[in-house]
């Protein structure tokens, strides 16, 4: 896998657009990041997985992905090694990256309803 065949993945994604952040492209769906290049050098990519997302592709591809440092990486933002990743895996990572941005968040519990007093008006 290449960097440029990585981005040209990310970029068929409906939606994709590329961007910049830090120094470093990145690929964004309606403002969020899902996936970037070049970082920590040009030989890996990122991918927004989540956690259990992240311990899945660790087991299936140890040798391509790796968590990224700190709070990041326990949330779920992983490294892609570019050179040993084949196209169907990186595919796979890519689409599961763009559900996480795309997935809309679902509120814990319906908002409670508001009610208003309503008093009458004194006539003058």
């Amino acid at each position: 896998m290449t960097a440029d065949k990585f981005r040209s993945m990310a970029l068929s994604i409906p939606g994709a657009v590329e961007s910049a952040h830090m120094g470093h492209p990145d690929f964004r769906l309606n403002g969020k990041i899902f996936a970037t290049l070049g970082y920590p050098d040009e030989k890996w990519a990122m991918v927004r997985f989540t956690p259990e997302q992240q311990r899945k592709f660790l087991k299936k591809a140890p040798s391509v992905f790796e968590p990224a440092s700190g709070a990041w990486g326990r949330s779920g933002s992983t490294h892609v090694r570019l050179a040993p990743a084949r196209v169907a895996l990186a595919r796979e990572a890519l689409e599961l990256a763009k559900e996480n941005v795309t997935r809309r968040k679902r509120p814990n519990k319906a908002p409670e309803p508001t009610t208003m007093a309503v008093t009458p008006r004194a006539i003058e």
